[in-house]
């Protein structure tokens, strides 16, 4: 209970942070919206669908993928600008377990990310998307997990590389091939064999085809519900060695 109440301070405090400050809010929407609304129409031309609930249904989940790789990547350096200017330091003389400490700012990425994807998803349904509710809702804990996953390596490689400039290289070097090689943006189809050989390690690349799936109305395919065994899976390990690894290093 301890730990669950811990995590719950963190979160609501990281929330509040961005709740009082509407203008960041904005700035977090600007890219997805920016996206959705331009690059759609050139999609449904370039691809000659006949309606936008086509293009949507191709072009949304990609974002989404997107949006889940590269926000859970790059959230080290907000980690490391908190751990320099003190904050961390001032959580680290109240009784908050460490664990939840961690967890609480993890959780919020989800959730911010989560609330993009639900306002994209707002913007494609008012433009002509139709998609059932439940498959909404599985793709949001299908991006959900990815989330997951994807901060809690950022958090690692933050505690291993605690210097913003060599952190943002090395995790664009890293958040890069991982999106390539996930189909975000460019299809799979047309890439080499070996590639899609490769890209069979890579998490992201399933839930990636899993996304796809769901938008196109297919979630009993076998991959939709890997991809969330896979992305579960990964995501637990992520947070118990993060979890681990930042206790260590504030104690």
């Amino acid at each position: 209970m301890k730990l669950l109440r811990d995590t719950w301070l963190t979160f609501s405090y990281e929330i509040g942070l961005f709740v009082h400050n509407p203008s960041t809010i904005a700035a977090t929407l600007l890219n997805p919206v920016t996206y959705l609304a331009f690059f759609t129409p050139f999609l449904k031309s370039v691809l000659h669908v006949s309606t936008y609930d086509g293009a949507f249904r191709l072009y949304l989940p990609l974002l989404f993928c997107a949006m889940g790789l590269f926000g859970g990547l790059f959230s080290g350096i907000a980690l490391l600008e908190a751990l320099r200017s003190g904050v961390i330091a001032r959580f680290r003389v109240t009784p908050l377990s460490r664990v939840g400490l961690l967890l609480g700012r993890e959780l919020m990425y989800v959730a911010l990310i989560g609330f993009q994807a639900v306002v994209m998803t707002v913007i494609a349904l008012v433009l002509g998307l139709r998609l059932p509710p439940g498959n909404v809702v599985l793709a949001l804990i299908l991006l959900a997990m990815m989330v997951l996953l994807g901060v809690s390596i950022s958090f690692v490689l933050a505690i291993f590389v605690p210097d913003e400039t060599a952190l943002s290289n090395l995790t664009n070097g890293v958040a890069q091939p991982l999106s390539l090689l996930a189909g975000v943006l460019i299809p799979l189809s047309v890439a080499p064999l070996w590639v899609q050989h490769v890209a069979l390690w890579n998490p992201f690349a399933w839930a990636a085809n899993g996304m796809q799936k769901i938008f196109l109305g297919h979630i009993g395919a076998p991959v939709v519900w890997e991809a969330a065994g896979i992305l579960a899976g990964l995501a637990a390990v992520a947070v118990v060695l993060s979890s681990r690894l930042f206790s260590r290093e504030i104690a």
